[in-house]
C-alpha cells in the first residue's frame, strides 16, 4: 500500500492516542520499505531496515503500534515474548522459532488470498457434489429417479439456503495430527513422511448442508492452489516484508553488573536473538529464508533494567530508540471517545443485544478517565488497560440487570459515575498512606 508517513500516522491515530515520536518512527520505517522495493536489486540488497527500540510503561500502546501498522499494508506479522525463549542447550524455545512462526503467518497468508481468487470455482465444483448428494437422498428416500430439471430445482434451492440445515453424510480425510518433535518445537506428521505412498484414510461424518458446502470449498480450494507456488511467495514476504515485534526485552537485559545464575541465561538468549536481528539463514519446512530485511520491533517498560543493560552488538542492531509517555486524563477522555474501538461503543454495542440504549455524557467520561489517572497513579500504572477494570466496576450492574426483555435507555452521567466509583477512589486515596 503506498502511504506516505503523514497518512500511516493518521490511520494510527484511529486507534492509537497520542505517542506521536513512536508513530513517527514506525511509519518512517514503514514508507522506507516502499521506497526500497522501488530500488534495483543491487542497491536493495545494500539497505537493511533500520530496527526500533520502544521504551515505556505497559498499556501505552506499544504492541498496538506495531500490529496496527502490519494490518494497514497486509504484512506478514507476528508477537513474541522475549522472555519465552531460552539459551541454546537449554530446554525451550529457541530464537529460531520466531522466524518460522512470522513464515508460518506469511503462508496462511498467501494462502487466504490464493483461496479468494479460487473460491468461485471451487464454490461451483463444491454445490455440484452437494446437488448429486441431496438428489441421491431423495432417490433413496422417495424412490425419484434423479432428472435435470429435478437436480436444477436442487441446485436453486442450495443457493437460497434451503437446505442449510439438512443433516447429511461426507466422506471425509482423516489427516493424522502432527506431532512435536519437542515442546514448542518442530512438528512432524507420520503422513508427510511418506507422501503419496500410503492411502489417505477416510471417514464418514455427518455435517450439516452448510458445514459439508464449506469443507467442500476449502478441499476443492486446496486443490486448484499450487502449494510450491504459496511457499514461495511466502518466503518472499516474510524476508522482504516481514514485521517481527519482540516485546519484554528489557526482562532479558542483565541488571547493573550482576553475574551469574539467571543473568547467564539472559545474555545467552541476547547472543541468540543477535544473529538473527543481524541477518542470518534459517531452515524452515517452507525452505530457506534470509533475516536480513525483517523489521524487528523491540519493546519493554525498562522499569528496573535500562536499554543500556542489553548487550552493546544488540543494541547497536537497534538505532531507533522511542520513549512512550505515560497516559493523562486528556488521553483517557480521547481514547473514550475518539478511538474507532473505543470501550464505550463496544459496550454500548454489546447492551444493544439485549435491548439497553446506554448513552455517556461527557462529564461522565472526564470523570472516567479522572478515575483512571488516579488508580494508575496510586497503585501500578498499567496504561490504558485501566479503563478495562474501571469500565467493567461502573457497568456491572447494568450489565447484570440487562436481558430480561426489556427495552430501555440508561444514561451513564457523572453523578452515575460517581455513586458507582466514589468508594474506588477513596479506597485508593487511603491506600497511599497505608505501609
Amino acid at each position: 500500500m503506498d502511504l506516505s508517513p503523514k497518512q500511516i500516522v493518521a490511520e494510527l491515530d484511529k486507534y492509537i492516542i497520542g505517542q506521536k515520536e513512536a508513530k513517527k518512527a514506525v511509519a518512517i520505517a514503514l514508507r522506507n520499505r516502499y521506497r526500497r522495493s522501488k530500488l534495483s536489486k543491487a542497491e536493495m540488497e545494500e539497505i537493511t531496515p533500520k530496527n526500533i527500540i520502544m521504551k515505556g510503561p505497559t498499556g501505552v500502546g506499544k504492541t498496538e503500534i506495531a500490529r496496527r501498522l502490519a494490518k494497514l499494508v497486509g504484512a506478514p506479522f507476528i508477537k513474541v515474548e522475549a522472555t519465552k525463549y531460552t539459551e541454546v542447550g537449554y530446554v525451550g524455545r529457541d530464537v529460531e522459532s520466531m522466524i518460522r512462526d512470522l513464515v508460518e503467518c506469511s503462508v496462511r497468508l498467501v494462502k487466504e488470498e490464493r483461496f479468494k481468487k479460487v473460491m468461485e470455482k471451487a464454490g461451483g465444483t463444491a454445490d455440484a457434489k452437494l446437488v448429486k448428494i441431496l438428489a441421491d437422498i431423495r432417490k433413496m428416500d422417495k424412490g425419484e429417479t434423479p432428472t435435470e430439471i429435478f437436480e436444477s430445482n436442487i441446485a436453486e434451492g442450495l443457493k437460497k439456503g434451503y437446505y442449510d440445515n439438512e443433516v447429511i453424510e461426507l466422506e471425509i480425510v482423516d489427516a493424522p495430527k502432527p506431532m512435536e518433535l519437542v515442546p514448542g518445537g518442530a512438528e512432524i506428521s507420520i503422513g508427510s513422511i511418506f507422501g503419496d505412498m500410503l492411502p489417505k484414510r477416510k471417514k464418514k461424518r455427518k455435517l450439516t448442508v452448510k458445514e459439508a458446502r464449506q469443507y467442500l470449498i476449502d478441499e476443492e480450494a486446496d486443490k486448484l492452489i499450487d502449494k510450491d507456488s504459496v511457499n514461495e511467495e511466502a518466503i518472499r514476504r516474510a524476508e522482504q516484508e516481514g514485521i517481527i515485534f519482540i516485546d519484554e526485552i528489557d526482562k532479558i537485559a542483565a541488571k547493573g553488573t550482576s553475574s551469574g545464575g539467571q543473568d547467564v541465561s539472559r545474555e545467552g538468549v541476547q547472543r541468540d536473538i543477535l544473529p538473527i536481528v543481524e541477518g542470518s539463514t534459517v531452515v524452515t519446512k517452507y525452505g530457506s529464508i534470509k533475516t536480513d530485511y525483517i523489521l524487528f520491533i523491540a519493546a519493554g517498560a525498562f522499569h528496573v533494567s535500562k536499554v543500556s543493560d542489553l548487550i552493546p552488538e544488540l543494541q547497536g542492531r537497534f538505532p531507533i530508540l522511542v520513549e512512550l509517555d505515560s497516559l493523562t486524563k486528556k488521553d483517557f477522555i480521547e481514547i473514550l471517545t475518539n478511538t474507532t474501538n473505543a470501550i464505550t461503543k463496544q459496550y454500548a454495542t454489546l447492551l444493544k443485544v439485549d435491548g439497553v440504549e446506554l448513552e455517556f455524557t461527557a462529564d461522565a467520561i472526564e470523570e472516567v478517565a479522572g478515575v483512571a489517572e488516579d488508580m494508575n497513579a496510586t497503585s501500578e500504572d498499567i496504561g490504558a488497560r485501566r479503563l478495562h477494570t474501571v469500565m467493567e466496576e461502573l457497568l456491572e450492574e447494568v450489565s447484570y440487570n440487562a436481558g430480561g426483555g426489556d427495552s430501555y435507555k440508561v444514561v451513564i452521567d457523572k453523578a452515575f459515575v460517581e455513586s458507582k466509583l466514589g468508594a474506588e477512589k477513596k479506597s485508593k486515596d487511603l491506600k497511599k498512606y497505608i505501609l
